[in-house]
């Protein structure tokens, strides 16, 4: 019992004490901590271009898609440093499982049973100036009807082929 004390005390004398994460920009995202003298820090001069490939559920049907986590805690990043997030040039393109989170209201609540997490973040980002795309090969291959899907997704021709379109543009992929 002693040394089982000994450790909590120890974990508890060594635990960082940072600041809170902040989530200015989109709020049910993961936030910011800022810290301080770290390299490659966000900055208000530098342009963020980066598209998202989306092909993750979320792990539980509450939870936002792990690419618009990641896609709307960057927005926060910036946002927290007093960056303008018109340097954020992100696009998010949805396919395979993760196009279940971008199912409407009435569609997503039916198969899970709670509202659709992603609403409210998608709608933050796309204020924000993130581009939101879902693949029509997915759809057609599932034969997925594209207006049970939020209207802030546009329908594009090929996931694979806009990848390599925003690629080839200067834009780093992330995969989530």
């Amino acid at each position: 019992m002693k040394i089982v004390l000994v450790l909590a005390a120890a974990i508890l004398l060594c635990a960082a004490d940072w600041p809170p994460a902040k989530s200015p920009a989109v709020a049910d995202a993961d936030g910011y901590v800022v810290i301080p003298d770290a390299a490659l820090s966000p900055n208000k001069e530098t342009r963020y271009q980066a598209i998202f490939d989306a092909t993750r559920p979320a792990a539980k049907p509450t939870e936002l898609l792990p690419a618009i986590n990641m896609a709307a805690s960057e927005l926060n990043a910036l946002a927290t440093v007093g960056a303008p997030l018109a340097n954020a040039k992100f696009v998010v393109v949805f396919h395979g499982s993760a196009v279940d989170g971008i199912l409407r209201s009435e569609q997503y609540k039916a198969r899970f049973g709670t509202e659709n997490p992603n609403l409210t973040a998608i709608r933050e980002m796309k204020k924000a100036g993130v581009e939101f795309f879902v693949c029509g090969q997915y759809l057609a291959g599932e034969k997925i009807d594209p207006k049970i899907l939020l209207p802030e997704v546009t329908l594009a021709a090929d996931a694979l082929l806009l990848l390599m379109h925003y690629q080839n543009n200067g834009y780093a992929l992330m995969s989530f």
